[in-house]
């Protein structure tokens, strides 16, 4: 397990591979987000994305689990006070496949159980297209 003491600044990681399907964006955005460029393919097809696409809450949901398979289920992170700067630059589209970048920018003692640590996460496609960046402020167990 990896502790609040483990971790350094400037310290990355790339991982993941999440194929994307039209079925998972529409069931998501039924439930979460039902505007019909999200739901309906044929409305999709005359909105400025010109297809259906994946809700960018949807693109955060799927991001964290690529982090928690990937970084935190077998870590000492306690969970999140919340994350910065969150933008979706590029749209997800059913058939992209989903890889996660991680890179800690910051890291601070909070109390004497925990550590505060900053991790810019971007995601991104196949293609190398960013569909995901944010800052996330998750407390560490510390030894």
């Amino acid at each position: 397990m990896d502790y609040f003491e483990d971790l350094s600044v400037g310290e990355t990681d790339q991982f993941g591979s999440y194929e994307v399907t039209r079925e998972e964006i529409t069931t998501f955005a039924g439930t979460y987000d039902p505007q019909p460029f999200h739901t309906d393919p044929a409305a999709a097809e005359d909105s400025m994305f010109g297809g259906l696409v994946a809700s960018g809450w949807h693109t955060a949901a799927m991001t964290m689990r690529l982090l928690v398979d990937h970084q935190l289920s077998a870590s000492g992170a306690m969970g999140a006070l919340g994350v910065d700067s969150l933008r979706w630059p590029t749209p997800v589209y059913p058939g992209d496949t989903l890889s996660v970048g991680t890179e800690i920018v910051e890291k601070e003692a909070w109390d004497d159980d925990r550590g505060r640590v900053a991790t810019e996460v971007t995601t991104t496609t196949q293609a190398d297209e960013t569909v995901l960046s944010m800052v996330g402020q998750v407390l560490w167990r510390r030894r």
